[in-house]
């Protein structure tokens, strides 16, 4: 089945009259493999490409001008609805984790979202392709979470850059709060062979131990075993250096203070029917969020965030590539 293509309008000018840029966009396609689960195709001039699923909202790929896959999906991971899908960068809303009544990690990533019809402007540009998507509350989830909101997240693909930007809007007639993050399923060569920086000297809640608060003494986090924590007001950059494939993906992120680490390691992953036993080995979740001190919104308030996830070429182990410069220059 050929995929549709589909040509962006945005608004502009006075009167908010629709002005075609289309000149100025990318195109972007609607594809449907058969599997019930529509995909979005990103795609910009330099040759780096972007997979969006209606389902969960969720990027499921992001490959560079080289055809690079940078993100991780699981050998096992089931792409049907009503599942969660282990990969990508799943939205976790309106429940992080377990710390609350609802399904582990909330029901956003398991519900259908929709193109949304009336996003924010944009300005015009010939480098970025960007979707802009929308969830409302159901009926089904105000018997679980009766809260009436609005959900979007507009995706950019840019030259090198992968950009998503959260907002959520209280349509209730009462204030709520929530937690909220961006699980960012990273493709690594090799986890033992990387290195994490940024999150030094910071506490983090290790939910390995029970959610016990400790104090990072390291200079950097390397892994050699299972890690599952929670950085707590964490920088507006993190590196995370691949010295096998010698590239740093930067992270940098906006209205989400908190930061998780996670990789299962061997005897978790084994114990997941959604990952392949070895899968542990080529993945870390580095991830933005806001955790320890939920999002409150008073009726009609918007809360939005934001994170960039870029490449480097070169690491730090080539000797071409100082950490401090990412993180700090």
């Amino acid at each position: 089945m050929a995929p549709a293509v589909i040509l962006v309008a945005r608004r502009g000018g006075e009167g908010g009259e629709q002005r075609a840029v289309a000149e100025e966009l990318m195109t972007w396609s609607v594809v449907n493999d058969g599997d019930g689960l529509p995909r979005i195709i990103l795609t910009e001039p330099g040759g780096s490409s972007a997979e969006v699923l209606l389902y969960g909202g969720q990027v499921i790929s992001w490959k560079n001008d080289k055809r690079e896959e940078l993100l991780f999906m699981s050998s096992k991971a089931v792409l049907k609805a009503h599942k969660a899908i282990r990969g990508g960068v799943p939205i976790c809303f309106p429940q992080f984790g377990n710390l609350g009544s609802l399904e582990q990690h909330g029901f956003a990533r398991n519900r259908l979202w929709a193109l949304d019809s009336c996003p924010s402007p944009l300005p015009p540009s010939r480098s970025n392709s960007s979707v802009d998507l929308i969830l409302k509350s159901t009926d089904e989830d105000l018997k679980t979470w009766p809260r009436s909101f609005e959900l979007r997240l507009r995706i950019i693909l840019g030259p090198g850059k992968l950009t998503l930007i959260p907002r959520v809007r209280n349509m209730d007639n009462k204030a709520f709060s929530f937690t909220f993050a961006m699980r960012n399923y990273l493709s690594v060569s090799d986890v033992s062979e990387v290195r994490v920086e940024g999150l030094e000297t910071l506490d983090y809640f290790d939910n390995l131990m029970k959610g016990e608060r400790f104090t990072e003494q390291a200079d950097a986090i390397t892994f050699d075993g299972e890690v599952d924590r929670v950085y707590l007001s964490t920088p507006a950059k993190i590196a995370i250096i691949d010295h096998e494939k010698k590239r740093t993906l930067v992270l940098k992120k906006g209205g989400l203070p908190d930061s998780v680490v996670w990789n299962p390691w061997e005897k978790k992953a084994k114990a997941l029917p959604d990952f392949g036993d070895d899968d542990y080995k080529s993945m870390l979740c580095v991830d933005s969020a806001a955790i320890e001190n939920p999002i409150i919104l008073k009726p009609r308030e918007e809360w939005k965030g934001w994170e960039e996830l870029s490449i480097v070429s070169s690491s730090y182990c080539s000797g071409q590539l100082d950490p401090r410069k990412v993180l700090y220059g």
